[in-house]
């Protein structure tokens, strides 16, 4: 066979233009011809677009990416290595973890767009050799009022829900936020956590001159073709006509799938697995290559087509899920196929590992692509540019806008109107569809913790996630907005008794070849990584979603923080409810007038802006170490940190958790000070006895400590100004949003 690829005559000839249409600009062409010395067909144009997609290469972002701190600590591989974050938990097991996003799939048919970011999520973990243990997601609609947004809300939710539930997978926490921002183009992020034994861990590699390469799994059809294409581009008016772009996923076939692969990981069976996600078959062959520096040769007509005719374009940047490419030696090829031939998993030999660093494809016989493998990857030969950067001149004004206190109601009238609000009332409608228990391994579920804990199977071992972002303060100020971003989730893990140890991360932003909305993003980046760099929890790895914008505009810069933290012994954990006759006492940073940004002023003024508050986070990290240490003695009874709405919203939250009333005796000179969002606090309830071993441990440690009163009766009285039942107070705080979906 020669090895010079064959033209097909039945695809047209390749032209600038063609290019232009797949998304790549003229230098990126040139490129292509560079590494080719030559046109290249249809079939490698469409595996270049694909791979040089923003979705894939990261080629706006990466040389940003690349400032973060990526290794250290727990970690052990990293971050990009591997097809998800590592972090040790002790000499015999790991964690695998991850978070993606498949926001522009889910604004066009949002319940398979929603299921399958689910099951591709999943996959990376298990591709890993890692068994599954939680699902958590972070999700943005617009208002829940509207017809439209209602509709994407109720399918996203059966989305993510009936995937999860299929796959026997509990969905343990995550968070919702409403705003008109997200109207035309919600977010929707997973995120997927798994226990690995160290010795089955599977790297997402080929290597080995000789070695088969095998396809498994599903057959492969017309979905999802440039699906990674369609993620790199603006939501426009003609959206719903990219349906075509959204895969179609079958978790049972998955759940048979990842059976399948614990088999084989279980048994050393594997040299390589890589799930074929974004950009299908081009991405899994070409990314296994260039990473171990071999060669591979792939025949099409030995994939399974579950459609007539596919051409090999099709059949390389078919986005059809459930697959997975895997590599192994031809002495365990028998043992491969008699485990999946056991779980009902297709798996059929379609090439194999040769000693050059090409990716050859032949298609009926003819050589139809022959590409350097490390010319399609990001790090390899896929471009990396350097976007500018501009502040926007209207969050400068923003940012400046005085807040003028005597606007704001009686705090009565605050407190209702925040515990009333969509963005602070609880969100159970929506976590209440998900299995929380499923492989009952879950210790704290959803509203019943800051964040979930999950245990180790077999182990007193847990581990503590969730996942956050505030982008009313990142649109204010990207930088310290992320930063806190990165703090709040290391608070709420902490509140649990674990310790924050890495983070992955989803990227929503806008167009980055907009100055504007490039600068969000630089900005953020580097508030994400001066802030784990200072609380000690590397950046494990991630996903980058750009192009969130619609003919409506842009959403909210919104950088989602997926937080790990491990636990050495579950029996100190703790939740966030208020314990009955207990104390509550208020501990971290000084509580200032931080309104700019804030829930309240939203409100109030029906838009957001204002300077938002900075963060110490030396100060902060010395507040994780507080809650580390007593929460290990047993001496904190439960904690919920200090956030959206305020103190005020706080402390009724708890109260709401625990069906305690509380008597609050504290007195703030300024009254607002009870709804300020200042960060670096955490109300805490405590025995008497303990009072002075904690106030002892505050003062050593810099942080404030303000008693502010007991844990008693049935109702929540605040100074002179609050006196409401628990019970009337959570029947609000539990119906709103069931209201607003009309679901009441």
């Amino acid at each position: 066979m020669k090895d010079i690829p064959i033209y097909p005559p039945n695809e047209p000839p390749v032209t600038l233009d063609i290019a232009l249409d797949h998304g790549l600009n003229e230098e990126e062409f040139q490129k292509i011809c560079g590494y080719l010395k030559r046109i290249p067909t249809y079939t490698e144009l469409g595996i270049y677009s694909v791979m040089w997609s923003e979705h894939c290469s990261y080629k706006n972002s990466i040389l940003e990416l690349k400032k973060l701190p990526r290794n250290g600590g727990r970690l052990l591989v990293s971050a990009g290595e591997e097809n998800a974050g590592l972090v040790k938990v002790n000499d015999s097991v790991a964690i695998a973890f991850k978070i993606e996003s498949h926001n522009h799939p889910s604004a066009v048919e949002p319940y398979q767009g929603a299921a399958t970011g689910v099951g591709g999520i999943l996959r990376d973990i298990f591709t890993m050799g890692a068994k599954p243990i939680a699902n958590l997601v972070s999700l943005r609609f617009g208002r829940p009022d509207n017809s439209r947004n209602r509709y994407l809300i109720d399918g996203v939710t059966r989305g993510i829900a009936d995937y999860g539930n299929c796959m026997g997978v509990p969905t343990v926490a995550g968070e919702v936020t409403f705003d008109d921002a997200y109207q035309t183009n919600p977010i929707v992020n997973a995120m997927t956590v798994g226990v690995v034994e160290n010795k089955n861990i599977i790297s997402a590699t080929s290597k080995g001159v000789g070695n088969w390469v095998f396809y498994i799994g599903n057959k492969t059809g017309r979905d999802g073709i440039h699906g990674a294409t369609f993620a790199s581009d603006e939501l426009g008016e003609d959206a719903n006509l990219k349906r075509p772009n959204v895969q179609v996923g079958d978790p049972f076939t998955e759940k048979l799938l990842l059976e399948a692969v614990r088999e084989l990981s279980q048994q050393g069976l594997l040299v390589g697995l890589q799930d074929m996600g974004a950009a299908g078959l081009s991405c899994s062959t070409s990314e296994m290559s260039a990473r171990g520096k071999c060669g591979m040769v792939i025949d099409l007509d030995l994939v399974p087509t579950r459609e007539t005719k596919m051409t090999p374009y099709e059949i390389m940047l078919s986005e059809s899920q459930e697959r997975m490419l895997a590599v192994c030696t031809p002495q365990n090829a028998e043992k491969l196929k008699n485990i999946c031939e056991k779980w009902g998993v297709l798996c059929v030999k379609i090439g194999e590992v040769v000693d050059d660093t090409n990716l050859r494809i032949y298609y009926q016989k003819q050589l139809v692509a022959n590409i350097p493998a490390n010319s399609l990857v990001l790090g390899g030969g896929a471009p990396q540019y350097q976007r500018n950067a501009l502040i926007p001149q209207e969050i400068i004004q923003k940012r400046n806008e005085p807040i003028f206190p005597d606007l704001f109601p009686s705090n009565t009238e605050c407190f209702l109107t925040l515990i009333a609000e969509p963005n602070i009332a609880s969100k159970r409608w929506i976590f209440s569809q998900f299995d929380h228990t499923v492989i009952a391994n879950t210790v704290k579920k959803p509203l019943e913790a800051d964040a979930a804990v999950i245990r180790i199977d077999g182990t007193n071992i847990g581990i503590s996630v969730k996942t956050d972002c505030n982008p009313f303060f990142v649109e204010l100020d990207p930088y310290w907005g992320t930063a806190i971003a990165v703090a709040e989730a290391a608070l709420n893990v902490a509140c649990t008794g674990a310790v924050p140890c890495a983070i992955t991360n989803c990227l929503n932003f806008g167009n980055p070849y907009k100055p504007t909305s490039f600068y969000y993003f630089k900005e953020s980046v580097k508030g994400m990584g001066d802030a784990c760099r200072i609380l000690e929890t590397p950046v494990s790895g991630g996903n980058v979603s750009f192009y969130n914008e619609s003919t409506d505009g842009s959403i909210l810069p919104t950088p989602t923080i997926g937080m790990l933290g491990i636990l050495d012994e579950l029996d100190t954990v703790i939740g966030c409810d208020a314990k009955r006759n207990s104390k509550l006492f208020l501990i971290g940073a000084e509580t200032k007038l931080d309104l700019g940004g804030s829930t309240l002023l939203r409100l109030i003024q029906k838009r957001n802006f204002g300077k938002i508050p900075t963060i110490d986070l030396e100060l902060h990290k010395k507040l994780l170490t507080f809650l580390e240490m007593h929460i290990k003695n047993k001496q904190i009874l439960s904690a919920h940190d200090c956030s959206d709405g305020g103190l005020a919203i706080c402390i009724a939250e708890m109260a709401i958790a625990g069906n305690c009333g509380v008597q609050i005796n504290h007195h703030f000179s300024d009254r607002l000070l009870w709804f300020s969002e200042t960060p670096s606090r955490v109300v805490i309830s405590i025995e008497e006895k303990n009072i002075p071993i904690v106030q002892k441990t505050s003062i050593e440690l810099g942080l404030l400590s303000i008693e502010l009163g007991n844990c008693v009766g049935d109702r929540i009285i605040i100074e002179d100004w609050l006196n409401i039942s628990v019970k009337e107070c959570a029947e609000i705080f539990e119906k709103s949003l069931i209201n607003a979906l009309g679901e009441n």
